[in-house]
């Protein structure tokens, strides 16, 4: 995209020119119509495709009818602006125009402004400035604010408006709608609004711009409290009104009031278009109501791709696949955001696995292809999974694709390498990156967080504030996971310090969990407590969570009763605090209270989330469960492990039996149950499957006991293999019998 090499105020003194009776040095369009009845302009409006625009500038040509500003204005828009554009060759005929005058000009800087190029119509209003002897008028403008929003870019608009309240203009009401959505759809609510409020007479668009910037400000709240006083003011809403505040409703999840606004629409008349009824469908579906929405659905006289998409996406967000699945198939048009719309909707709902799946139908499907939507939901796929096989595919299909790496491609790379266990790839990656935003270097610094590299997370954290860049709560909360699984505890508490005062940063739930597992990890259990006592805001169970886990690390069984209380308080059906405690108690041998943990587990209804393991092989994801005897080579896969175990022993490996959380009276058992976890058996599979040059990925939805973890260190020595181990908190690089880990985890 072209950038704006010139600044706005440096502008040529004819461009102030106060006088509205001042001549322009030739006819314009208003006043040279000495052509107007020509046959060949009459055919302009005949044409409908650029062939025969093209033939008719031939003929324009041969009649001498091009030097002429009115019949050259009027070919020049006529291949330009829709139905019949095309704005390459327009650009073409636009610089052969001896003097073009305002109107083409204006023309010129419409057909930019809503294509792919918003910025090059910056730029040509630049040179209207400086070589059109007419002054910009009350059509330029508004062209030019909508090129600017397109581009968002607010330091543009702002000196555009202040070029507006200069000249003869600024109290124009096409123009103020349009600043007025300018800096709504920049973020700059309050702009916006002190703008919508200087509005003298305001009609229905002023209201509808200043809606719509609360809707897409993320303050629905406003926007329907805009409304009522809209109503007071006898303002008639339109289907661009009800749309906005539907959306609101849609956003709050409110569906009395999206109840009510459908209502309204019935009883007010207004014409329920195609988009309107679409939005009110979008309403039912966020708010839960598919049913609701499937019944206007059926009555909708019309249609489209957008109706059939959001009924889908309805039905996955509720968890009905085979529903969803079924308005697929049913849709006339699958086009690339139904695909995006039924694999995001597996992906983000725990389901990556059917995801990919779906990823792969679409690859082989004919009628669209994957953009960068699709692409970022199947990374993100690819890292729940552990599939790097595929991700490394579909980092060379963007590039064989020529598709352009933006910030959402490139962090959901850096993302899937650091999380399928190749950090140096995901390194790699970030630093070949030609931009980053906030995101991107959040991603690398929670990559090195993963595998332990506290330092090194902490140096990146520095380096992105001095290119400019500032943290946000997100990045925050990556580096102090980083000083968390490394015990840098003083950084940690450094770093926790300059949140507010020195970065803007109002600390969180998160921030304050991150601070107490940083502190009882390191033993610092009595400054955890005392953290937690002295928040400014009421701890969350995710805070006593991390305290709970701190207390089963140290082994301290009063104060992990005291945050097991707290938390079950907050979140009865926390499973986690459960295994936690249950961790705690059966590692001190306290059986009886692990039976009645159970027993409460029981009566609550609360089950554990089975251990399971994921390893690609060849391009293909194996699960594992705990005990698992579905895999077609179940047999090998436990005549290895007994080989594997007999070795370990003869080396002096002893299972830490303290690891079960159930009673088992027999030690062989306690043994057996121990090998049976499904790390252990992903291990072995890997050893089976995989060359001795590959490491063995694996994956585990759940934290690594400590005998798998030590289990995977001898196993690295025993068979001088790579083993990387992902669970639910982080990273185990096993490699010649060390962790990266270094045991503090």
């Amino acid at each position: 995209m072209a950038s704006l090499a010139s600044p706005l105020v440096t502008l040529p003194l004819h461009a102030y020119r106060e006088s509205p009776t001042a001549k322009p040095a030739f006819l314009t369009v208003k006043n040279d119509r000495h052509f107007a009845g020509h046959p060949l302009l009459s055919l302009l409006d005949k044409c409908t495709n650029t062939k025969q625009l093209k033939q008719i500038h031939a003929q324009i040509l041969r009649g001498g009818l091009f030097f002429d500003s009115y019949s050259a204005s009027r070919l020049f828009a006529a291949l330009s602006l829709p139905p019949s554009s095309d704005l390459m060759y327009a650009r073409k005929v636009f610089d052969e125009i001896p003097r073009p005058n305002i109107y083409t000009w204006n023309t010129l800087i419409r057909a930019y402004a809503s294509s792919d190029d918003p910025a090059e119509s910056l730029l040509i209003f630049l040179r209207l400035l400086h070589e059109c002897p007419e002054l910009p008028n009350k059509f330029t403008y508004p062209f030019v604010i909508k090129a600017a929003t397109v581009a968002s870019d607010i330091r543009v608009g702002r000196a555009v408006h202040g070029m507006v309240v200069k000249s003869i203009l600024g109290s124009d009401l096409f123009i103020l709608n349009a600043l007025v959505h300018l800096y709504g759809a920049c973020g700059q609510l309050d702009l916006a609004y002190r703008l919508f409020v200087r509005i003298m007479r305001k009609d229905v668009v002023s209201w509808n711009s200043m809606i719509t910037a609360f809707v897409q400000g993320g303050c629905p709240e406003a926007a329907v409290d805009l409304f009522q006083q809209m109503e007071m003011e006898n303002v008639k809403p339109n289907q661009v009104t009800m749309v906005g505040l539907l959306s609101a409703c849609a956003k709050k999840g409110d569906l009395e009031q999206g109840r009510l606004m459908h209502s309204y629409i019935e009883k007010n008349s207004i014409n329920l278009d195609l988009t309107l009824n679409n939005a009110i469908l979008d309403m039912y579906t966020k708010c839960g109501r598919v049913n609701e929405a499937k019944r206007l659905f059926d009555e909708m006289p019309e249609k489209d791709i957008v109706s059939w998409t959001t009924m889908l996406v309805g039905y996955a967000k509720l968890g009905d696949y085979d529903e969803a699945r079924l308005f697929f198939d049913a849709m006339p048009c699958q086009d690339v955001a139904a695909w995006n719309a039924l694999i995001s909707s597996y992906e983000q709902n725990g389901k990556p696995k059917e995801a990919l799946g779906l990823f792969h139908e679409f690859l082989l499907s004919k009628n669209a292809k994957p953009d960068e939507v699709t692409l970022v939901s199947a990374l993100s796929a690819c890292s729940q999974l552990g599939a790097i096989d595929l991700g490394r595919w579909i980092h060379v299909y963007i590039k064989n694709q020529g598709i352009k790496s933006n910030y959402f491609l490139t962090t959901s790379l850096i993302d899937m390498y650091s999380k399928c266990g190749d950090l140096e790839k995901a390194l790699e990656v970030f630093h070949s990156a030609e931009r980053k935003d906030v995101c991107v270097w959040s991603a690398m610094i929670a990559g090195l967080a993963m595998y332990g590299r506290g330092r090194a997370a902490i140096d990146l954290f520095l380096n992105m504030q001095v290119t400019g860049i500032k943290p946000n709560a997100f990045t925050f909360t990556n580096v102090l996971a980083a000083c968390s699984h490394t015990g840098l505890v003083d950084e940690a508490r450094l770093l926790f310090s300059q949140m507010e005062f020195v970065h803007g940063v109002l600390p969180g739930a998160n921030h304050y969990s991150c601070m107490v597992d940083v502190l009882g990890r390191a033993g610092l259990l009595e400054d955890a407590v005392e953290l937690i006592k002295n928040m400014p805001i009421n701890p969350t169970p995710s805070v006593w969570l991390s305290l709970l886990g701190a207390c089963r690390l140290h082994t301290n069984i009063d104060l992990a009763e005291m945050a097991f209380s707290h938390l079950l308080e907050q979140d009865p059906k926390n499973i986690g605090a459960y295994v936690l405690l249950s961790n705690i108690y059966a590692k001190s041998g306290m059986w009886e209270k692990v039976s009645e943990l159970r027993k409460l587990m029981r009566v609550s209804e609360l089950k554990k989330e089975p251990g399971c393991s994921c390893i690609e092989v060849n391009g293909v994801v194996h699960e594992f469960l705990v005990a698992d005897t579905s895999h077609p080579l179940s047999t090998k896969i436990y005549s290895k492990l007994d080989e594997i175990a007999r070795r370990l022993r003869s080396k002096g490996y002893v299972p830490n039996k303290s690891q079960l959380l159930q009673l088992v009276q027999e030690e062989d058992m306690k043994e057996q149950a121990l090998y049976l976890h499904s790390e252990k058996l992903a291990i072995t599979f890997g050893l089976l499957s995989l060359e001795q040059s590959q490491p063995i990925r694996i994956v585990k939805n759940l934290r690594v006991c400590g005998d798998c973890h030590s289990f995977a260190k001898i196993v690295s020595q025993l068979y001088s293999r790579e083993i990387l181990l992902r669970d639910r908190y982080r990273f185990h690089h096993f490699k010649e019998g060390v962790c990266s880990c270094m045991d503090y985890w």
